[in-house]
């Protein structure tokens, strides 16, 4: 079996040279579907995507399907009902091989072109809209590699190896400031400063003339990574790094986070001294995840530091390090939308863990993955597993941290009682726990639950209780969430200046951290479209429903992507509610359902 090339120009090769190509475009878009599909497509789809204008649908399919057969020169592939790859493997298909993350990352530093580059089916507005969100998912994929890659080598002590990774990183995505920082670091630690000092004024530049925003001060930061070690000079010993590790940890819980930081950073240097893979494993994995959790803006470095961890837990043979770095990394990816990357760390914490504390863990951030994806039925598992290990565990905060969640999916569905039900546990343990950093995330979605059930006045004072202490953290989900609500309140008041200004404000505070949580992102993006169409101002609504369907697409949110098809229809697209009928089949959310069956209806308050 040779190659199929489903980036740039589509091409079959054997033995190096190319095939004659199956004929139509329809066929390039046919194989492409079925061969990144997460599950094999039923006939009857496949003949209502590619040949609904066909005297006989069915029919056309079988000859498509024949046709490519032939050019794959393969009698056991793409037959069956639904169709099936076979026995073709992936490593036969370039795509799965630039994202097969086991794979050689040689080839990802020439991987320019798009999904079918040039190929169009304009005949099938339902089959085109799909291959433009697959375009997205494709380039997110291959970015979110050359990232892992960098970030690998950088840890790994070869900076100079990292550069083209990341700078190809840039060239792919140049407005994700992430991208940046990384090639700003791995140049610095590769001993260039007078380049690193480039890219940053680079970084600033695109950002400011595209996006209209200021670079954070992580970008600057960056370049004066040393290329030995970015931390504070060594102290005296194992006991004074671990002292500075309980001290950093201690005074993380209690919120003083720079102080934390700064005693992670000196524990952290001075395991380095000692030269204790294993004690620098667990100072390593601490400060990697007080930057992702407890620093905004830092999950770049946090990452960086995380992979340093795994390295020295491996060498130290330290399973439980290991599993937490894992983990964490897995949450970093999960936060940036990257979930393939995301599943990969889940996965391997998960394969190393052993206890129900450590599995709990791992379970709730799956859960918010496959939420975050739209895959309700695997959240909830996932969700509920975590909770009842947690509960076992004796780990309070972890249990409201996974029933948060759970509220989210359930509220997501309008499923108002049981989002009511998780919402009020979580925040019993929350006052418990006297845990102010989490207590507003799911004291708005409790208040989300009263505006639904038309509780006006409990939810205007839920969501100003959560918007304040949102601010006071200085969290930007907690601060875009309220805020969102907020909003919906006023809408529901029938107050729509005030419900634009908050939406606005919205979303400004989500997006105000260059290491935002997509999800967030995405969602204040479907409320303020919504709202913008149900008071008539579509020239602003179209420039949103653009980024979200980018956004979506690109984060493998596919609900959000059905949602964005949905506003599309209510500007006026022909074909967005057939194409959103299509690609809400694999979501398995009733209310979802509710919005396709009555597209027109105002959106805010639902």
């Amino acid at each position: 079996m040779g190659t199929i090339r489903l980036l740039g120009p589509p091409a079959i090769e054997r033995d190096g040279r190319p095939v004659r190509a199956p004929r139509g475009r329809k066929a390039w878009v046919l194989l492409a579907y079925v061969l990144l599909a997460d599950r094999p497509p039923s006939r009857q789809r496949l003949a209502e995507l590619f040949f609904a204008d066909a005297e006989d649908p069915l029919g056309a399919l079988r000859w498509t399907l024949a046709e490519l057969r032939r050019a794959l020169g393969r009698s056991d592939v793409l037959t069956g009902d639904p169709v099936a790859r076979g026995a073709l493997p992936d490593d036969a298909v370039d795509v799965r091989r630039l994202t097969d993350e086991l794979g050689d990352p040689a080839p990802l530093l020439a991987a320019g072109h798009e999904l079918l580059e040039g190929v169009h089916v304009a005949s099938c507005p339902e089959a085109e809209s799909w291959l433009a969100v697959e375009r997205h998912r494709v380039s997110a994929l291959v970015e979110s590699r050359l990232r892992q890659t960098a970030v690998a080598l950088l840890a790994g002590g070869r900076a100079a190896d990292a550069v083209p990774y990341a700078a190809r990183a840039v060239e792919l995505n140049p407005l994700e400031e992430g991208n940046h920082e990384l090639l700003v670091r791995s140049l610095a630690m590769a001993g260039d400063r007078t380049a690193a000092l480039r890219q940053v004024a680079a970084g600033r530049d695109v950002l400011m003339r595209e996006l209209g925003v200021e670079a954070s001060v992580a970008l600057t930061e960056a370049a004066s990574a040393a290329s030995d070690s970015p931390r504070t000079p060594a102290l005296s010993g194992r006991a004074a790094a671990l002292s500075q590790l309980d001290a950093g940890r201690a005074a993380i819980v209690a919120g003083a986070v720079d102080p934390g930081i700064q005693s992670l950073r000196r524990a952290v240097a001075e395991a380095a001294r000692c030269r204790d893979p294993q004690l620098q494993a667990r100072t390593l994995t601490a400060l990697g995840g007080a930057l992702v959790h407890a620093v905004r803006g830092r999950d770049e470095e946090g990452a960086l530091v995380l992979h340093e961890a795994l390295r020295f837990a491996a060498a130290a043979g330290d399973r439980a390090t290991a599993v937490t770095a894992n983990r964490e990394l897995g949450y970093v990816e999960v936060q940036a939308g990257r979930r393939s990357a995301a599943q990969g760390w889940l996965s391997r914490a998960q394969e190393l863990a052993e206890t129900d504390a450590e599995l709990a863990a791992i379970l709730g951030v799956r859960g918010q993955n496959a939420s975050d994806e739209g895959d309700y039925p695997a959240s909830f598992t996932y969700l509920t597993d975590s909770i009842e290990r947690a509960r076992t565990a004796g780990d309070d905060r972890q249990e409201a941290w996974s029933l948060s969640i759970l509220a989210r999916a359930h509220l997501l569905r309008d499923e108002r009682h049981q989002a009511a039900v998780a919402a009020d546990r979580s925040l019993r343990i929350v006052h418990e726990q006297r845990w102010l950093a989490f207590l507003p995330w799911p004291q708005a979605l409790r208040a989300e639950v009263h505006l639904r059930n038309g509780e006006v006045a409990a939810a205007a004072d839920a969501f100003e209780q959560s918007w304040v202490l949102g601010c006071q953290v200085g969290d930007p989900c907690w601060e875009g969430f309220a805020a969102r609500g907020l909003g919906l309140v006023s809408a529901g008041r029938g107050d729509r200046l005030a419900a634009a200004e908050w939406l606005t404000e919205a979303t400004v505070r989500c997006n105000r951290t260059t290491d935002r949580y997509h999800w967030m992102q995405g969602h204040v993006l479907d409320t303020a479209i919504g709202a913008a169409l149900d008071r008539g101002d579509d020239d602003l609504a179209r420039p949103l429903v653009a980024s979200l369907g980018t956004l979506a697409a690109r984060d493998g949110m596919r609900e959000l992507v059905v949602r964005a098809q949905l506003h599309r229809h209510r500007l006026g697209d022909g074909g967005a509610l057939a194409t959103a009928r299509v690609l809400a089949a694999d979501v398995d959310n009733p209310a979802l359902t509710d919005l396709i069956d009555d597209p027109d209806r105002p959106k805010v308050t639902r």
